[in-house]
C-alpha cells in the first residue's frame, strides 16, 4: 500500500514533512505532527524560546541550532548542551560519524541526563530511539524539562498542549490514535511547583537560615560522632556525598559496602556517583518532596544540601521518643 493510501484509508490530512514516506514495520509506532499542530502559535513561541536559549549557551563553542527536530537527534547539541548546564565532563567521544556511534553517544547523554532529572527511561517522554528518528515531541519534552531543571526562570509560554496523531503498524493493518500532549504546565501549576519551604525561608527569611544550619549541625554531629566523625560547614562537607552516605546508613542502621561508593573520591564523577546514590536511597525510603538534582549537592548549592539534610532531620528527630532514640527497630 503506497503512503499516500495510507493517509486517505484513515481521512488524515498528509504531512509532506516531517512524514517519512515510507511503511512503517509491523509492530512500530510513530508520532506525527498534523500542520494544525505545527502552526499553533505557542507551540511556535516554545521552540523559539527554547533554540534561542540553546544557542545563547553555545556561543562561547559557535554551535549553531536552526531546527530542533532536524539539528538534535545525533547527541552532538545535547552532548554540549549538557555538559554546560551540569558543569560535568561525559566520557563520550566527540565526534560520531557512523549511525551506530550517533545512537551510542545518544544513549549515553541520555542516560546522563535521566540521572540529573532523576527520570527513569521507562516513565521518561523521550527514549534515545524517540530522539534519534526526529521525534520532535520527545525532543521538546526532553528540553522543557532540562531548562526547569537547569534555568528554571525562562520564560517558557504556559500551557502548550498540541494534537500527535499515533500509526502503529499492526497485522490487521495500519492503527491511528488521536491525542493531546501537554508540553509546559499551566502557569499556576509551574508557580507552584517551583516553590517549598526554603524557596520560602531563603527569600523571605534569610536571618533564619543560619539557625536552622545550626540545628541540622547539632542533628548530624549527634548521629555521626559514634563514628568520630563531624560536620562544622554544610554548605561544603556534604559535596563528596561521603559523609552523606554514612549519616543515611547510621539513621538506617546499615553500613554500605565499601564497593558501592568511593570512601574518598578524587573527581566531580566519582563525588557525583556517591551523592547520586545518596539520593537514590532517600528517593526509595519517600523522603525526598522536592526535587533535588546531585550536581547542585556536588557544586555546593546551600539550598539543595539543606533540602536533602531536612528530610532526614524530619523524619528521624520527629520520631525520636522523649529518651531521643528512636522509635522502631532499624532495618
Amino acid at each position: 500500500m503506497e503512503p499516500e493510501s495510507l493517509y486517505n484509508l484513515l481521512q488524515l490530512p498528509k504531512v509532506v514533512d516531517p512524514l517519512v514516506e515510507e511503511e512503517l514495520q509491523q509492530g512500530q509506532k510513530k508520532k506525527y505532527l498534523p500542520p494544525t499542530s505545527r502552526k499553533d502559535p505557542k507551540f511556535e513561541e516554545l521552540q523559539r524560546v527554547l533554540m534561542e536559549w540553546i544557542n545563547t549557551e553555545l556561543l562561547p563553542e559557535h554551535i549553531v541550532v536552526r531546527s530542533l527536530e532536524e539539528d538534535m537527534f545525533d547527541g552532538l547539541i545535547l552532548h554540549h548542551l549538557f555538559q554546560k548546564l551540569a558543569g560535568l565532563k561525559l566520557e563520550v567521544e566527540e565526534i560520531a560519524l557512523t549511525e551506530a556511534s550517533q545512537r551510542r553517544k545518544l544513549a549515553l547523554v541520555l542516560e546522563a541526563a535521566n540521572r540529573s532529572l532523576q527520570v527513569e527511561e521507562p516513565q521518561a517522554k523521550w527514549s534515545t530511539e524517540a530522539i534519534f528518528s526526529k521525534d520532535l515531541m520527545a525532543t521538546l519534552h526532553l528540553l522543557v524539562a532540562l531548562a526547569k531543571r537547569f534555568q528554571p526562570d525562562l520564560p517558557l509560554p504556559a500551557s502548550v498542549q498540541v494534537e500527535v496523531i499515533t500509526m502503529e503498524s499492526t497485522k490487521s493493518g495500519l492503527k491511528s490514535e488521536k491525542s493531546v500532549e501537554q508540553l509546559t504546565e499551566c502557569s499556576t501549576d509551574k508557580d507552584q511547583s517551583q516553590k517549598d519551604v526554603f524557596d520560602e525561608l531563603f527569600k523571605l527569611a534569610p536571618e533564619k537560615v543560619n539557625a536552622v544550619k545550626e540545628a541540622i549541625v547539632n542533628f548530624v554531629n549527634q548521629k555521626l560522632d559514634r563514628l568520630g566523625l563531624s560536620v562544622q560547614n554544610l554548605d561544603t562537607q556534604f559535596a563528596d556525598g561521603v559523609i552523606l552516605l554514612l549519616l543515611i546508613g547510621q539513621l538506617g542502621g546499615f553500613f554500605l559496602h565499601l564497593k558501592e561508593f568511593y570512601l574518598t573520591p578524587n573527581s566531580p564523577a566519582e563525588m557525583l556517583h556517591n551523592v547520586t546514590l545518596a539520593l537514590e536511597l532517600l528517593k526509595d525510603e519517600g523522603l525526598l518532596n522536592y526535587p533535588v538534582s546531585p550536581e547542585d549537592i556536588v557544586n555546593k548549592d546551600a539550598k539543595s544540601t539543606l533540602r536533602v539534610l531536612y528530610s532526614l532531620f524530619r523524619k528521624h528527630k520527629l520520631e525520636a521518643g522523649t529518651d531521643g532514640t528512636p522509635r522502631g527497630s532499624p532495618n
